[in-house]
């Protein structure tokens, strides 16, 4: 005859309940009141956790039933008082405190989408199609007909393994992992009952259209999220899927944040007297690119046209600038004659003439390329110049 019910009446189970049925009772319960599953069962929680750490220990089952808990204060019981969490987390082990707390949703899963700088600079909308796991509707998720679900054999319902480890000669370490056979569930489909819609997989492969919508000014690498569109498994939330924009290469623009980059090649006429090249622009625009007369444009110099550039995310009326460098194509040798050369060097500004010493050597130019000079390879090295598409000149802008 016991003094108190209370912790037997917590687990719901009779005083006279073996320790299998304690610890039954007590998983049933910690489930169904865990914080993670449900917040508002925190001081249930407890109460259970309590009751389980007394009735699952014969020492302090035995003083309980003697004297109720006034024993167990009397006798030292609450010197070692774990925690609701650490009695949870013995009890279950790590893999099953995770699958109560990080797998009730569904992975994410990603796809990657390839689109255009037109796509990002005018806005789209593409549809994609993908395959994703959908609950069985003929068994309902069960995998089975009805009736046909079973308890595991290998771990009994529990949905867990126990595994025995000797440290070392007299002292053995208790591990439990999710049930191998089972995954966890505590119940398997027999083969001769298994659902014919799914084959016992308890899920079906099913056609899925996504509508993506690409707005104006969004960059690569941009994560478009779908959320609860992902597979789905009995006992959990669907996951999302996640659409990241991929860009790919244009043959004539670069990306700078929200600015475009470009090279343009102009003859020595448009870099000394005004330059007029047209630019088909992404949206389909011609515009035509002037400097103004008098303004020289150096081989490598960057100037800008404003607001020619990348509609601004979620602001699609600002835009960045348009940014050129230019590259300055010389004329060929002998595309002047000799005579006519020094009528072309009156146009320009005098030059100053050098001072020269009496034993002065005069040395002529001549072209120079290293395959012809096997020698001297390495050292044009020192000549080669890094593409460079930051643009870091100074930069000058045209207004449009």
């Amino acid at each position: 005859m016991v003094k108190e019910t209370a912790y037997y009446d917590i687990l719901g189970v009779p005083p006279a309940a073996s320790g299998d049925e304690i610890k039954r009772a007590f998983r049933r319960l910690a489930l169904k009141y865990h914080p993670d599953k449900n917040p508002n069962a925190g001081e249930k929680f407890k109460q259970i956790s309590k009751a389980y750490e007394v009735l699952s220990d014969s020492c302090k089952r035995e003083l309980y039933d003697r004297g109720g808990e006034a024993a167990l204060r009397g006798g030292g019981g609450d010197r070692h008082h774990a925690s609701p969490m650490d009695i949870f987390s013995i009890f279950f082990g790590s893999a099953a405190r995770s699958r109560t707390r990080g797998d009730r949703r569904g992975k994410t899963v990603t796809h990657y989408l390839p689109v255009s700088l037109e796509d990002l600079y005018n806005g789209a909308t593409r549809r994609l199609s993908l395959q994703k796991n959908v609950i069985c509707p003929k068994c309902k998720g069960s995998g089975s007909r009805l009736g046909g679900v079973v308890q595991c054999p290998k771990c009994h319902g529990s949905g867990l393994e126990t595994h025995l480890l000797g440290h070392m000669p007299g002292m053995m370490h208790s591990l439990q992992t999710v049930c191998s056979e089972c995954h966890g569930e505590g119940q398997r489909v027999r083969s001769r009952d298994q659902c014919r819609g799914c084959s016992g997989r308890k899920v079906t492969k099913e056609k899925k259209i996504l509508t993506v919508r690409i707005d104006k000014g969004m960059k690569n690498r941009h994560k478009l999220i779908f959320h609860g569109e992902g597979d789905q498994c009995p006992g959990l939330h669907p996951g999302d899927i996640d659409i990241v924009l991929e860009q790919k290469q244009h043959p004539l623009f670069r990306r700078k944040g929200n600015d475009l980059l470009m090279d343009m090649e102009i003859g020595l006429a448009d870099a000394l007297c005004a330059c007029r090249q047209k630019v088909r622009t992404l949206d389909g625009r011609t515009i035509l690119v002037t400097s103004q007369p008098g303004k020289v444009i150096r081989p490598g110099d960057v100037w800008c046209i404003p607001r020619e550039g990348m509609p601004i995310y979620r602001d699609p009326s600002q835009r960045g600038n348009l940014l050129i460098r230019f590259q300055v194509r010389f004329p060929d040798p002998g595309w002047l004659p000799i005579d006519h050369l020094k009528h072309l060097q009156e146009l320009f500004p005098s030059r100053p003439q050098p001072t020269l010493p009496e034993d002065t050597e005069e040395v002529t130019l001549s072209n120079y390329n290293p395959c012809e000079d096997p020698k001297h390879q390495g050292r044009s090295e020192a000549y080669e110049e890094d593409h460079d598409e930051c643009y870091h000149h100074p930069m000058q802008c045209q207004t449009s």
